[in-house]
């Protein structure tokens, strides 16, 4: 099967996520500075989610652009991904209105966590679908990035429980590992 579905179909349900997300926000109700201030745990959730979301869309482009065939495992795949992905506005919403309570800065994490999780399934589809000396197999590589997230949000799921704003900086500082540019499957492509 062709991926050009698959690719419409996930742009199309990551630029919802998106929209979800921002719906959520409310307008802050009064004319000085100081009307942000009730709203600003929910915009920082925001703008921390949005990042985390366009960092998913952003390596499903490339993944999808080192590959030239789906199949019924790799669509299956890809709606794990979404579905874990398309929860980010309900914990986007519920970590920013309390305050980063230890329940919903956990949930934000096994968010996060499963579909890091789902996200390295797909790319196993792939690989599966494409072969061992494909490009795509070659462009994840050992996805030491992928492996040592997925532990940082463990860590970030039980260290809510404890300092909810540690929790909360991990979460950060993943998303600001995954900003810095992975070059591998562009480079891959080239060669």
């Amino acid at each position: 099967m062709g991926k050009g579905r698959v690719e419409a179909f996930s742009d199309g349900v990551i630029a919802i996520i998106i929209t979800i997300m921002v719906l959520e926000l409310k307008v802050p109700q009064g004319f000085d500075l100081a009307a942000l201030r009730p709203v600003a745990p929910v915009f920082c959730a925001y703008v921390l989610s949005f990042v985390y979301v366009g960092i998913y869309w952003n390596n499903h482009h490339h993944l999808f652009h080192a590959v030239q065939r789906v199949n019924g495992a790799v669509l299956w795949a890809n709606l794990h991904l979404l579905f874990w992905l398309s929860l980010m506005p309900v914990v986007t919403h519920w970590i920013g209105a309390t305050h980063l309570a230890a329940w919903p800065t956990a949930m934000y994490g096994v968010v996060l966590f499963m579909a890091a999780i789902a996200y390295f399934i797909l790319t196993r589809m792939l690989i599966r679908e494409h072969g061992k000396g494909s490009t795509i197999a070659k462009a994840v590589g050992s996805d030491f990035k992928g492996k040592v997230s997925v532990v940082l949000y463990l860590a970030g799921i039980a260290l809510a429980f404890v300092v909810p704003w540690g929790s909360a900086a991990l979460y950060t500082f993943t998303a600001a590992w995954w900003l810095v540019p992975d070059r591998r499957i562009e480079h891959v492509l080239e060669a």
